[in-house]
Order: structure tokens, then C-alpha cells, then sequence
């Protein structure tokens, strides 16, 4: 049996995606192809992502990652959620199988194994998050899924952040999750922040904030991977901050979702050491 998957996403031509996946394959041996169908690349419309899903059920493919900005909007075009995606509102992976298209996400689950494999024993008293969107969901889903007792969130979007804080408040009680209105507010009294937004990548430069607001006593992390070391991990990082990258949740979620498409169980740490 071969495999054909893919990853749906705007600005994702430099995505490691595709060698993850492949070279995985390779070490287990077995026939996979990852391709990638990046909607910069041409002049698309409303449609463009339902029709892209269309094509690849054609053609043949297993399943597909989806990534931003398509998160959010792919859940209408599904036929079934896991309960993790149905529980952040967002999915990542999604799985074709017997006619039906099934959405997962493995963001969150990718995240709380990278935090726990970099960051034992962090403290989780009080979190501040920069990012409301797709993968800030599923981030904010592994922090209070970790413990997390309070989660102070900030976006540009203040609606986004606020329907984000109303469904998590919902899921997790026992946890208080509020919104901010300024993003020094988030991040002022926390005992770690994490950066969600996609400023910092490399279609995206800059800093969602400035570096002078994080102290030395705090953890910082990112879900960015691309470049490796943005300058706002670069500055946290100089000011002591200990810091976890998101090239550990790039690996693991895409170990995970390698496991939907293929039913087979990579070797993750193989996977860490050999990521480029």
C-alpha cells in the first residue's frame, strides 16, 4: 500500500512539512508522497479551499494537514470532528476515509508533548497567550488540558479572543480564562507566555510585542518553527527567560497526524532529531 498527503495553506512554499512526512516514510519503508497546495500561488476565490478538498478526494489522497488561514474555515466542509477538534473549533488534520472527510487536531496534542518533554515542571499558575486564531485555540486547549489555572488571552480580534475565553471557559470550569484589552495586560503578572499569532514567521516579520514587556522569571514559548528562532524568542532567551521554540510541536503534530494517515506509529524522537 502507498500513501498520498498533502497540506493546505496560504504562503506554505518553504513548509517542512513535506520532508517530515516523506522522510519518516522512508525510515519505516514505506511509499509516501506529501505535496503541498499553497493558495498563494494562484489567484483563488471563497471556493478555493472546498475545491482543493474536492480534488485531492479525486485524486486519490489519505488525508491532508490544513494550516493557516484555513483552520477554521475547513470545519463547515467536514463530515465529522474528533472530539478535540470539535472541542478548540479548529482542525489541522484532516482524514479521508470511506467516502467521508473526518477533521483532527493534533496542534494541541503536539504542543503538550513538546511542553512536557522541554518544560517539566513548569509552572502553569497563570498564563498570558498572544493569539486568538486556529492554532492559539488548540494551544489554549493543551495549557488548561495541562492544568493551566488561569489563562489571560489578547488578540487584535477582541471578538475572536472573547468567543475563544466563552467556549474554554465552558470546557474547562475549574479553570478562569478572561480577556485583555491591552496586550501588556496578558503578560504583566504571568508565570509563562506564549505567542500564537504568526507574527515572527517569515511571510510574516516583526514582533506581536515588545521584548521589554517579558521578564526574566517567566517562561516564554512560540508555536513559530519558520524561522527557527524568531527575535522575539531570541530576545526572551537573553533575558533569561527559558524558552521552548515551536519546532517540538511542528514534530509531534505532525507525528500525529502521520499516525491518522497512515495508521503506523513514527518514531518521534527520530523524527525531533532529524528535523531541518
Amino acid at each position: 500500500m502507498s500513501w498520498l498527503c498533502g497540506l493546505v495553506g496560504d504562503g506554505i512554499a518553504k513548509s517542512r512539512s513535506p520532508a517530515m512526512h516523506e522522510r519518516e516514510a522512508r525510515n519505516l519503508g514505506i511509499p509516501l508522497v506529501y505535496r503541498l497546495a499553497d493558495t498563494a500561488a494562484w489567484q483563488g476565490n471563497a471556493g478555493a479551499l472546498a475545491d482543493i478538498l474536492c480534488w485531492m478526494e479525486r485524486l486519490g489522497f489519505n488525508g491532508t494537514n490544513v494550516t493557516h488561514p484555513y483552520k477554521q474555515m475547513v470545519i463547515p466542509l467536514l463530515d465529522t470532528l474528533s472530539d478535540a477538534a470539535r472541542a478548540i473549533g479548529a482542525v489541522n488534520t484532516v482524514v479521508f476515509r470511506d467516502g467521508k472527510r473526518v477533521g483532527h487536531n493534533t496542534d494541541w496534542s503536539g504542543y503538550a508533548a513538546n511542553f512536557r518533554r522541554t518544560l517539566p515542571g513548569a509552572s502553569l499558575q497563570r498564563v498570558g497567550q498572544v493569539g486568538a486564531g486556529g492554532a492559539a485555540a488548540a494551544v489554549a486547549y493543551a495549557l488548561l488540558s495541562m492544568g493551566a489555572a488561569r489563562l489571560d488571552l489578547f488578540d487584535v480580534a477582541t471578538e475572536r479572543a472573547a468567543a475563544l475565553a466563552d467556549r474554554l471557559g465552558n470546557l474547562f470550569p475549574q479553570a478562569q480564562v478572561t480577556v485583555a484589552s491591552r496586550v501588556a495586560d496578558v503578560i504583566a503578572e504571568a508565570s509563562g507566555v506564549v505567542q500564537t499569532s504568526p507574527i515572527g514567521m517569515d511571510s510574516h516579520p516583526g514582533t506581536p510585542f515588545s521584548a521589554d514587556l517579558l521578564q526574566s522569571r517567566q517562561w516564554f514559548s512560540e508555536v513559530i518553527y519558520f524561522p527557527r528562532e524568531t527575535e522575539l524568542l531570541a530576545a526572551a532567551r537573553e533575558k533569561g527567560c527559558q524558552t521552548v521554540s515551536g519546532i517540538g510541536m511542528a514534530v509531534f503534530q505532525a507525528a500525529d497526524a502521520f499516525e491518522l494517515f497512515t495508521g503506523l506509529v513514527p518514531d518521534r524522537e527520530r523524527m525531533l532529531k532529524e528535523f531541518d
